[in-house]
C-alpha cells in the first residue's frame, strides 16, 4: 500500500481499534476519532490523505458533512461505512461524491484494498452543490442482506450514467423496482419512465409498439402513432422480458443501439433515440443464444452493465424487513393495521419461496385481510401455509420423472421454432444441459472431492476431470453447497 495518513472516524471504539491496527500494519499513519466535528477540524487543517468514516456519528451525519469536505478539499477521497445498508445509503453516498461505500459488517481486506486504491487514485472534481439533493428514506428497494449490498453498490455507481443495464433474476425478485430506482435517482429522473413487457405484446405488433407507425403503414393504421422510443424521449425505456423479443424486432433494436436513431413502421424519416435502455429477463439469454433464439451481438449491446437480482432464498435475512414494509403498504392501501410476531417471522424465514418477493408480498396481504387479530402470530401463518394449494413448481417436481421433464422441455423448444427446425447440434446441447447440474450438485454433495464424486457417478476420475474442464465447473474443496 502507498503510505499515507488515514483520518478514521467511527463511534465504535472496537472498530476503530481493529482498523487502526490493520492500517498501521499496512504502512499507513492513522488519526482516529469518534466525532464528526473533530474529523472536520482535521480536514480544515489540511491533515490526512484519505478519510474513512462511518455515516452515523454522535454529533452528525457524515453524508451531510461530505459536501463541505468536497468543497474544502475536492481532491480528498472519502470512504463511507454504514450499518444501515440500504439502497438509499449507497445512493446518497454516490450523490455527495463519496469515493466508495462500504457496508457493515465489512471485510477488513476489502477496506484496506479500497484505502489503497483511494491513496493511489487521481483527484476527483468536486460535485456542484446544487446537484446534491436530500433524499427521504422511502426506500424503492427493501433489504440489508449481503446479497443485496452488491446490487446497491452497482446501482449507486450507475446513477449518473446513461449506460445500458441488463437486469436478470427470477420472476418476483423486483427487476422493475431496480429499473425504476435507476431512473428515479439518475440523471434522467425528470424525463419519462416507459416500461414495455415483451412477453405481453403479440409478436406481430412489437415493432409498431416500440417504434410507432405511420398512417396507412398496415391494415388498421388509421393515424400516426408514436412508439415507446418516442414516448420515452429524454427518459428511460425499460424493456422487460427482453428474451421474448422476436428476431425481427431484435434486429431493429440492435440497429437503434448502434446508430442512435430509428424509423417508424412505414416511415422514412430517421428519429433520434434519446433514451436510456434498461432491459430485464428471467431467462438465460446465453442459453437462448445457443438455441438460436437471441442475437449474440444484441446481447453484448444490452449487457453493458449486468445486475443479477438474488432470489429470496439467498436473502432470507431480508424477510423481516420486507414483511414489515408490506404490512405498512397494506395499511396505506386501506387494509387494517397489523403487526407480526417474531415467531411468525421465523416461520416465514423457513419457508421455500418459489415466487420470491412477490409471493411474500401477496401472502402478507392475505394475512392482513383474513386475520382477525391485531398481531399476526405463528399459528396464523401456519394455518395459512396449511391451507395454501401446492405450488405448480412443487407439483411438477413431485409428479414428473426426469424423462418427463426433459420431454416437456423439448416439446416447448420445438414449438418455439414453429414449422422450422432448431439449429444443428441439439443432441450435444441437451446432454450438456443435463450434465452441468448433475456434476455440479454431485461435486457439491461430496464437498469438491472428485474421487468420491466419480465413484458416486460411476465414471472414471479422468472422465470427470475432463467434463469439469469442458463445462467450466468451479470446484471448491471442503465446502458443501447444498
Amino acid at each position: 500500500m502507498t503510505g499515507g495518513t488515514v483520518l478514521l472516524a467511527d463511534d465504535d471504539r472496537s472498530i476503530r481499534t481493529v482498523l487502526n491496527q490493520a492500517l498501521t500494519r499496512a504502512g499507513c499513519r492513522v488519526r482516529a476519532t469518534g466525532s464528526a466535528s473533530t474529523l472536520w477540524r482535521w480536514v480544515e487543517d489540511g491533515e490526512g490523505d484519505v478519510v474513512l468514516t462511518d455515516v452515523m456519528m454522535p454529533d452528525g451525519d457524515a453524508l451531510d458533512l461530505l459536501p463541505a469536505i468536497k468543497r474544502k478539499r475536492p481532491e480528498l477521497p472519502v470512504i463511507v461505512m454504514s450499518a444501515q445498508n440500504t439502497v438509499m445509503t449507497a445512493i446518497r453516498a454516490a450523490e455527495v461524491g463519496a469515493y466508495e461505500y462500504v457496508p457493515k459488517p465489512f471485510d477488513l481486506k476489502e477496506v484496506i484494498s479500497q484505502i489503497s486504491r483511494a491513496l493511489e487514485s487521481a483527484n476527483r472534481p468536486a460535485k456542484p452543490e446544487d446537484a446534491i439533493e436530500p433524499r427521504e428514506e422511502s426506500l424503492p428497494l427493501i433489504g440489508r442482506s449481503a446479497a443485496m449490498q452488491d446490487v446497491y453498490r452497482v446501482m449507486a455507481r450507475l446513477m449518473n450514467t446513461d449506460l445500458t443495464v441488463m437486469i436478470s433474476g427470477a420472476s418476483g425478485t423486483g427487476k422493475e423496482l431496480v429499473a425504476r430506482a435507476l431512473h428515479s435517482y439518475g440523471r434522467r429522473k425528470n424525463g419519462p419512465f416507459v416500461a414495455v413487457n415483451m412477453a405481453a405484446i403479440p409478436r406481430e405488433l412489437i415493432e409498431s409498439e416500440l417504434f410507432g407507425h405511420e398512417k396507412g403503414a398496415f391494415t388498421g393504421a388509421t393515424e400516426r402513432v408514436s412508439g415507446k422510443f418516442e414516448q420515452a424521449k429524454g427518459g428511460t425505456l425499460f424493456l422487460d422480458e427482453i428474451g421474448d423479443m422476436p428476431p425481427d424486432a431484435q434486429t431493429r433494436l440492435l440497429r437503434v443501439l448502434q446508430e442512435g436513431e430509428f424509423t417508424t413502421v412505414g416511415g422514412r424519416r430517421p428519429i433520434g433515440a434519446d433514451v436510456r435502455i434498461i432491459a430485464a429477463t428471467h431467462q438465460n439469454l446465453r442459453q437462448l443464444i445457443r438455441e438460436g433464439q437471441f442475437r449474440e451481438d444484441l446481447f453484448y449491446r444490452i449487457n453493458v452493465v449486468p445486475i443479477r437480482l438474488p432470489p429470496l432464498k439467498e436473502r432470507i435475512d431480508d424477510i423481516p424487513d420486507l414483511t414489515r414494509a408490506f404490512l405498512r403498504r397494506a395499511e396505506a392501501e386501506g387494509l387494517p393495521r397489523k403487526s407480526i410476531s417474531s415467531e411468525a417471522l421465523d416461520m416465514l424465514k423457513e419457508r421455500e419461496w418459489e415466487g420470491n418477493v412477490r409471493e411474500l408480498e401477496n401472502l402478507v396481504k392475505r394475512l392482513v385481510a383474513l386475520s382477525s387479530e391485531d398481531v399476526i402470530d405463528a399459528s396464523v401463518v401456519q394455518r395459512e401455509f396449511a391451507s395454501r394449494p401446492t405450488l405448480p413448481g412443487d407439483s411438477m417436481a413431485a409428479a414428473e420423472t426426469l424423462g418427463a421433464a426433459v420431454e416437456a422441455h423439448l416439446k416447448r423448444y420445438f414449438a418455439l421454432h414453429d414449422d422450422a427446425l432448431p439449429p444443428a447440434g441439439l443432441y450435444d446441447r441437451i446432454l450438456k444441459e443435463i450434465e452441468l447440474p448433475l456434476l455440479t450438485l454431485t461435486l457439491a454433495a461430496t464437498r469438491g472431492n472428485q474421487l468420491r464424486a466419480a465413484d458416486l457417478l460411476g465414471i472414471n476420475r479422468n472422465t470427470l476431470r475432463k467434463k469439469i474442464r469442458d463445462l467450466d465447473i468451479q470446484v471448491t474443496r471442503g465446502k458443501k453447497l447444498m
